[in-house]
């Protein structure tokens, strides 16, 4: 194990340990379990959704649910495993009723991200839908540039839909498959 894999098994243990302390944030106390996310620290790439969901809150674990499959399929097809590459979300807990999380909720759970991110230092962020697109590039709509590489704030990302979205809009997924494709060609 790497300096940086520790550090990043200290932070995902404080995270963890952050579950139901009083904090005052829904997601925090609500939630069965924090998921901080899992990956190698040498990770090239950190893909990026906006919070677990009731399958992650009970595993977790990121992505681990149906949209968990079609994301491992879409690496797949982009050249990447799971294993080589980081997960996580915005919002480290489920927010009741797989509601957005609110402004303050993503303000008191972005320190953390910034965290893995610095210790991380991947070449690009992959941001799922969006909700996680917009806390990187908030002027960007994904409709328009998902599938091309976006330069934000001195990060480069690589904005998908997000591949629940293509769960509930079969039409979507051909969208999703080719630009899993293009994910791998920008590598």
């Amino acid at each position: 194990m790497t300096a940086a894999d520790a550090r990043l098994d200290a932070l995902h243990a404080e995270i963890r340990a952050h579950h139901r302390t009083g904090c005052g944030f829904e997601v925090c106390e609500a939630s069965t379990q924090l998921v901080p996310g899992e990956g190698p620290a040498s990770a090239a790439v950190v893909i990026i959704g906006e919070a677990p969901g009731a399958k992650e809150d009970a595993a977790g674990r990121p992505f681990v649910g149906a949209a968990g499959k079609r994301l491992d399929a879409l690496l797949a097809e982009a050249g990447l495993v799971r294993d080589e590459v980081f997960i996580t979300n915005v919002v480290k807990g489920r927010p009741p009723k797989n509601r957005d999380p609110k402004a303050p909720e993503v303000a008191h759970h972005w320190p953390w991200l910034e965290e893995q991110l610095a210790l991380i230092k991947p070449k690009l962020l992959v941001p799922l839908g969006r909700h996680a697109l917009a806390r990187f590039a908030p002027e960007a709509k994904i409709g328009e540039v998902h599938g091309t590489v976006v330069e934000a704030d001195g990060l480069r990302l690589f904005p998908l839909y997000h591949p629940a979205a293509a769960l509930h809009n079969p039409t979507l997924k051909a969208t999703l498959v080719q630009d899993a494709q293009a994910l791998g060609r920008s590598l």
